[in-house]
């Protein structure tokens, strides 16, 4: 049976937490019904709950590993008999985290955990979800990093190709699906997704802050902003692009002194 309402629907993958959370609290504001997607079921359905307590919008938590196709099927057919309808994604669930395993240190099990959840995860969400999305000329927004565009010398391969490989995956899904569905990428800079609390207790140093050129470090709020334009009507001239938030730092030439 579906939902009553006219809302817009939102999917939002990994939304328990950090970037996820703030892009699905930006949405419930704009008035849509959000779906927080996580393998965390006790945070996914807090986080629902609060959005419904909040922004007085419907909200569903559903549990799940975007790197199992049963999950992701699963999960959308949930949202299918429940809305009857599809008209966001936001695809951003993933290992936060660079390896940091030097090449020949990195075991094949760990690469390969990386594919499925930062890669293949993507592709799973999307396989499934774009039948809805046609229906209603949707949108997508794959989360990717500027990892993707640049590297230290933390060894983090795997986690790099994976961001990669969800840049070229925006392009190529753009061309394959449009008209009818835009799909566009948001490569984030350092984004502080502590919770409030410990921000405040335990805040980030100055030259932190003033190591960017926008003047401080990212918070989650800033990427949600750049997504819910991304996944509007106000951007239906724009796709199969990538959109780095980063606060200037990609653009810094940095020479040791």
């Amino acid at each position: 049976m579906t939902s009553g309402s006219g809302n817009p629907v939102a999917l939002i993958t990994g939304a328990a937490h950090g970037i996820g959370k703030g892009i699905a609290a930006r949405l419930a504001r704009s008035g849509h019904t959000v779906v927080v997607f996580d393998i965390n079921r006790e945070r996914g359905a807090h986080v629902a709950a609060a959005i419904e307590h909040e922004h007085g919008v419907e909200s569903l938590a559903l549990a799940g590993d975007t790197g199992s196709e049963d999950d992701v099927r699963a999960g959308v057919d949930e949202i299918r008999q429940r809305f009857g309808r599809l008209d966001a994604l936001v695809n951003n669930a993933g290992n936060p985290d660079p390896s940091s395993v030097s090449l020949d240190q990195l075991e094949r099990t760990m690469w390969d955990r990386y594919l499925e959840v930062n890669l293949t995860g993507y592709f799973l969400v999307a396989k499934h979800a774009v039948p809805l999305l046609r229906e209603r000329c949707g949108a997508i927004v794959n989360i990717a990093s500027i990892h993707a565009l640049q590297s230290d010398t933390d060894h983090n391969m795997a986690y790099a190709a994976t961001k990669g490989g969800i840049v070229a995956f925006t392009h190529a899904l753009a061309l394959s699906e449009g008209p009818r569905v835009r799909v566009n990428c948001i490569s984030p800079g350092w984004i502080d997704v502590r919770d409030e609390e410990e921000r405040r207790s335990s805040p980030l140093r100055d030259i932190d802050h003033a190591q960017h050129p926008a003047g401080r470090v990212g918070l989650p709020r800033d990427v949600a902003a750049l997504t819910a334009f991304l996944l509007s009507d106000e951007a239906g001239f724009i796709t199969g692009q990538n959109f780095i938030a980063d606060g200037g730092m990609t653009r810094k030439m940095i020479f040791a002194k």
